[in-house]
């Protein structure tokens, strides 16, 4: 058990269900019906996946809309990093095999139908996303003694277990309903989601806007703004003037220079978040023998070639973190790595040593559209020490699909934003057998699956470390930062919920919103 899951089943078993209920996340008293409409300026295209927590990729980038329509058995709320939501309480047995979780009493979907352990099951067992493989080849039975418990049974004691289904490391702790689901088929239900969140669908215009109302029955609390709407707006200015212009409330993802007119502008707040996203790029070819990114000094080479801390002022202006690692040093295991740091001569260096002293046409630059302002400056970068590339931005399902699917050739800008630890991101990015893996290296493969089964934390800590010396050793990353997001809201918003919860991007809780004047 990892010293994180201790500190959690200490506190969970510590108190009662009822105290729990009471000082997390009390019901608040009903003032007043939800009035007002707040509007998003989002900066990729929304689709219906977006809307189902069972196709989670592994990017934060779901729980943008998961938080408002649908509800989690565990969820990170503000102040706690694994907060009791669905489920009142949850328990491990002490061999680590048993894990039991009793549901909330009264809480019911949108179309009013009472959320059951039936419905955990099934969304458990329906879940495909990035960890669906880990997660049930580990998970021997999912039981419901009765319809307020589930009891999940382990195959053999794994300390990861909470933190894949507690947290938004992966949708398979998100619920949806069972009844629902299997009348209207899987496109049904993406067409027209119901859920157990704060706010039931309206409608979708696809690649132009989803709007959301207040569900008044939301276990929790009633949320204080009545109506949300999310409207796709790729371009940055496009947001920014829509901010300005009061047709947007909250504008997503700014750039640097936009983020400067945000300070100087009347009435406009620039809200860097923080959280636990970390860019690299990928070197997708490196396993290949032909391809030049299979020499160790090609790679190393490219990252000697980049100023990150110059694109972090002039993208993030400076608030992103520069980092070594694909992994958040926030991360439970987090090994420290050195930074290599940006120096055009030893980069050419290591390209003449490679063979390649006047460069060499790297073919393509695979990047999600919405990553397109960081991912532009690292083509001139690459372009000064003869790296030649050209960068093909996808749109975010597309491009989350194409990657998932070894599609992408050459160097991709890689992403992920969701919980964990260093053992998860690994999992999922760096082992042979990964999602977003294109190849792997023995000997990491071999820690990774040692780790996987250690109980000892200090045991587990020694070998997370090691995998993580020799991602660096071998450099199968260019590791940029730990990004922090450039947000701004206007002068209607009375509180955005942007940075309420520690290491989230996205504004939420969306029930504790609030417009000036509520």
């Amino acid at each position: 058990m990892t010293g994180r899951t201790r500190q959690i089943v200490a506190g969970v078993l510590a108190l009662t269900s009822a105290a729990l209920t009471h000082a997390v996340l009390a019901p608040e008293a009903r003032a007043e019906a939800p009035a007002g409409q707040m509007t998003w300026a989002i900066h990729f295209t929304l689709a219906p996946t977006l809307f189902e927590p069972a196709e989670t990729p592994g990017l934060i980038t779901p729980f943008m809309i998961l938080y408002a329509l649908h509800d989690a058995m565990l969820k990170p709320m503000p102040g706690k990093s694994m907060a009791p939501s669905l489920a009142e309480s949850w328990s491990m047995s002490p061999d680590g095999l048993i894990y039991e979780l009793i549901l909330r009493k009264g809480v019911r979907f949108h179309n009013g139908e009472p959320v059951t352990a039936e419905d955990v099951k099934f969304s458990f067992e329906r879940y495909r996303g990035i960890s669906a493989k880990t997660l049930k080849d580990k998970v021997a039975a999912v039981e419901t003694p009765d319809a307020g418990r589930i009891r999940f049974r382990l195959k053999r004691p794994w300390p990861d277990f909470m933190t894949f289904y507690g947290t938004p490391a992966t949708g398979a702790g998100w619920i949806v309903p069972k009844k629902y689901v299997e009348k209207v088929g899987e496109e049904g239900f993406k067409k027209h989601p119901i859920g157990a969140g704060p706010y039931r669908f309206v409608s979708f215009n696809p690649g132009v806007e989803l709007v959301l109302e207040a569900f008044q029955g939301y276990w929790r609390k009633t949320p204080s703004v009545k109506q949300l709407a999310f409207k796709v707006v790729t371009d940055s200015s496009t947001r920014l003037a829509m901010l300005k212009r009061g047709e947007a409330d909250i504008a997503y993802a700014t750039t640097g220079p936009l983020g400067e007119e945000v300070r100087r502008s009347p009435g406009l707040t620039l809200q860097p978040t923080q959280f636990s996203s970390t860019h690299w790029v990928v070197f997708a070819d490196q396993w290949e023998a032909s391809a030049p990114w299979h020499d160790r000094r090609v790679r190393l080479a490219a990252t000697y070639a980049v100023d990150r801390q110059a694109v972090n002022q002039a993208e993030t202006l400076g608030f992103s973190r520069i980092t070594g690692s694909i992994i958040p040093a926030s991360f439970e295991f987090y090994w420290q790595p050195p930074i290599y740091p940006y120096d055009l001569a030893k980069a050419r260096q290591l390209l003449a040593e490679a063979g390649y002293p006047k460069g060499f046409d790297a073919g393509d630059f695979w990047c999600d559209a919405g990553t397109t302002n960081y991912a532009e400056p690292f083509l001139n970068y690459f372009q000064a020490v003869g790296i030649r590339t050209r960068l093909r931005p996808l749109e975010r399902a597309a491009f989350l699909k194409a990657y998932q699917e070894k599609k992408l050739k050459n160097i991709i800008y890689g992403l992920s934003g969701i919980s964990g630890n260093a053992a998860t991101r690994i999992e999922s990015f760096t082992a042979s057998t990964g999602a977003y893996a294109y190849g792997g290296y023995p000997d990491i493969d071999g820690l990774v699956r040692e780790q996987a089964t250690e109980l000892d934390t200090k045991k587990r800590e020694a070998i997370l470390h090691r995998i993580q010396q020799l991602m660096h050793e071998k450099v199968m990353y260019l590791p940029i930062w730990q990004h922090a997001l450039l947000q701004a809201y206007g002068p209607r918003v009375a509180e955005s919920g942007l940075g309420l919860i520690t290491d989230y991007p996205w504004s939420a809780p969306y029930e504790d919103l609030r417009l000036k004047g509520k």
